[in-house]
């Protein structure tokens, strides 16, 4: 289910910043983008969020700064140590080779990669990481009652389509039951045509064989399992809770009849109504993927 919710705190001396996201997706992935600094802290929400999210890719980011930034600067001696080094032998060469390098200056050497350190950490995080875990409950009531809002509306979208799956199968219905008449006076006058051209045919063995094709034209177990999918479609729109996987199964099963009721139909009028039965199913597939 699509979802959004973002929130601000802070701790002297820190300050953060929450945003959480979901989008539509047939299993569940949660990516959670923290600070790696702040001991613990992952393991401490993740089972947070997976109480709150069944179904979909969920992206938690966290943002954490220092309101100290400068008195947070520190110097990595060995960093420092190894730049040295490295100096000293870039000049040595240089003079093995008769060039004159302008002497380095110590602003030089702390202006190199990794030589000052902006410390984002404080000696124990475990005040921090408190905070936070404290805080992001109510991030993610945020979150739920966004979802809450976008599936309410699915809800009634869903009904709705399933309300016209019902009518385009009953129409089914009706129309197989019209053409069956039809279906009766072909299978004879083939059956005839078959027995005045064929010398020695077993009429026994031929009118069997008639009489498969006509079980293979009936569309009623069809639409009978169409019924039954409305139904429990609708059963389980009113439970509510991780349905999600449920529907889309179901999705499929109606996918598998409409196609065989167009297949079978054999007559305009009901293949009219498979193909917007099967027209009408994939736009309710793709709904259903965003239910959690």
């Amino acid at each position: 289910m699509t979802g959004f919710a973002a929130a601000t705190g802070a701790m002297d001396p820190f300050r953060w910043s929450w945003d959480i996201r979901s989008v539509n997706g047939k299993g569940l992935d949660v990516r959670l983008r923290v600070p790696d600094w702040i001991d613990g802290l992952e393991a401490a929400i993740r089972p947070l969020v997976l109480a709150r999210a069944h179904r979909g890719n969920v992206t938690l980011s966290l943002r954490v700064s220092r309101d100290d930034a400068v008195a947070a600067i520190t110097l990595n001696t060995v960093q420092m140590k190894a730049t040295v080094q490295s100096l000293l032998a870039i000049e040595a060469e240089a003079m093995e080779q008769g060039l004159s390098l302008a002497p380095s200056r110590a602003s030089d050497i702390a202006m190199m990669r990794g030589v000052l350190e902006q410390g984002t950490s404080q000696d124990d995080p475990a005040p921090l990481r408190a905070a936070l875990v404290a805080e992001l409950p109510t991030l993610l009531d945020a979150f739920d009652e966004m979802r809450q809002s976008e599936g309410t509306a699915m809800h009634g979208v869903l009904m709705g389509q399933l309300d016209t799956v019902a009518s385009l199968t009953q129409e089914a219905a009706t129309l197989a039951e019209a053409r069956k008449e039809e279906v009766a006076a072909t299978l004879r006058d083939n059956l005839a045509r078959v027995l005045e051209n064929t010398d020695g045919a077993d009429p026994d063995r031929v009118a069997q064989e008639l009489a498969l094709l006509a079980v293979k034209a009936d569309v009623t177990e069809e639409i009978d399992r169409l019924h039954t999918h409305v139904d429990a479609a609708r059963t389980l729109l009113g439970e509510g809770g991780a349905i999600g996987r449920k529907l889309d199964f179901l999705m499929q099963e109606f996918n598998r009849e409409a196609n065989t009721l167009c297949s079978k139909a054999q007559n305009a009028d009901l293949t009219r109504v498979g193909l917007a039965l099967k027209a009408l199913i994939d736009q309710m597939r793709e709904q259903v993927q965003n239910v959690e």
